[in-house]
C-alpha cells in the first residue's frame, strides 16, 4: 500500500491532539563577587525568570499573570521546538546567541490550565556577562536573576518547579562531569576559586573540605600548575596557580579517584 492509499485511510478524529506545543527555557549563570580581600570569591547559581504580564500579546488577560516562570511560549508552525526556544528567549529576554540543549519533554495532562500542553524543556549555563542585555518585553512584564535558594521558594507558574528541579540536575552534571567550570573562571585561578564555584551546585565531601580539594586538585589530569605563577587574591599567604588543559575527561571528574 503507497503513502497516498494509507493516508486516504487515515481518520485523525481517532487520535486525541493536545491543545499546544511550546518550549521552555532555563538559563542558568553564576555570580562572583569579593566580599573581602585575600578570600575566596562569594559564589552563587543564578537562574533567568520571566514575570508574565497581565495581559498576553493580543491584549487579553493572561494565564498564570503576575508568576514568575522560565522564558517561553509557543512553537510555531514553521519552526522546530529548538529554534522556538532560542526565538522566545531572545523576544521574551533579549538575551540571544547563548548555547542551548534540550533536555525533556513535559506532557503530563493538567500541567497548563488551558488544556494538554507539550513542552520542550532547554537549558543553558553561560557567564553573567552573555545576560548584561537582558530586558522584559513581549509575554514578560519583568525579567530578573534569581539565586535557586530564591527560585525554589517562588509561586511558579504552571509546572516550572518541576521542570527546573531537573534542569539543575542538568548543570550540576555539566559542573562536575564536564571542564565547563572554565567559562566562570578567570584563566589562571587558585584551587579555592574552582572549589566555591563548584559548591555552588555540590556538597560532596571531596569538594567541601580545604585540604582534600587541595590535595584533589594536584591530581586532576586536565588541569595543571602555572609554573611560577601564584597570587595573594583568596588568601594572605602566595596561593598556587592552575590552568585547565584541553583533553578528553572521564566522568566524574572531581570526584573520581585518578
Amino acid at each position: 500500500m503507497s503513502n497516498e492509499e494509507a493516508l486516504s485511510q487515515y481518520d485523525n478524529r481517532l487520535f486525541r491532539t493536545p491543545d499546544g506545543y511550546t518550549s521552555d527555557i532555563a538559563v542558568f549563570t553564576i555570580t562572583s563577587k569579593q566580599l573581602t580581600a585575600h578570600t575566596p570569591p562569594n559564589m552563587t547559581l543564578k537562574l533567568l525568570l520571566i514575570k508574565r504580564a497581565l495581559l498576553n500579546a493580543e491584549g487579553h488577560p493572561n494565564i498564570e499573570a503576575a508568576k514568575w516562570a522560565l522564558p517561553g511560549g509557543f512553537v510555531q508552525d514553521n519552526e522546530s521546538g529548538f529554534e522556538a526556544a532560542q526565538r522566545e528567549l531572545e523576544e521574551e529576554t533579549g538575551v540571544s546567541g547563548i548555547h542551548i540543549q534540550h533536555f525533556g519533554v513535559y506532557d503530563k495532562p493538567g500541567r497548563d490550565p488551558r488544556g494538554w500542553m507539550i513542552t520542550n524543556a532547554h537549558y543553558a549555563i553561560v557567564p553573567e556577562h552573555a545576560l548584561t542585555a537582558r530586558a522584559a518585553n513581549d509575554d514578560a512584564a519583568e525579567v530578573e536573576l534569581f539565586s535557586i535558594e530564591d527560585v525554589l521558594r517562588l509561586d511558579l507558574a504552571f509546572d516550572h518547579y518541576d521542570i527546573i528541579k531537573e534542569a539543575i540536575r542538568c548543570i550540576t552534571n555539566d559542573l562536575l562531569q564536564t571542564t565547563v567550570a572554565q567559562n566562570f573562571l578567570p584563566k589562571h585561578f587558585t584551587y579555592s576559586e574552582l572549589q566555591a564555584l563548584l559548591l555552588t551546585v555540590t556538597k560532596d565531601p571531596a569538594i567541601v573540605s580545604d585540604q582534600s580539594f587541595a590535595r584533589k586538585i594536584k591530581t586532576l589530569p586536565f588541569i595543571q600548575a602555572v609554573p611560577g605563577e601564584k597570587t595573594q587574591r583568596t588568601s594572605k599567604s602566595p596561593a598556587q596557580l592552575y590552568e585547565f588543559i584541553d583533553m578528553d575527561v572521564m566522568k566524574p571528574i572531581y570526584t573520581a579517584r585518578y
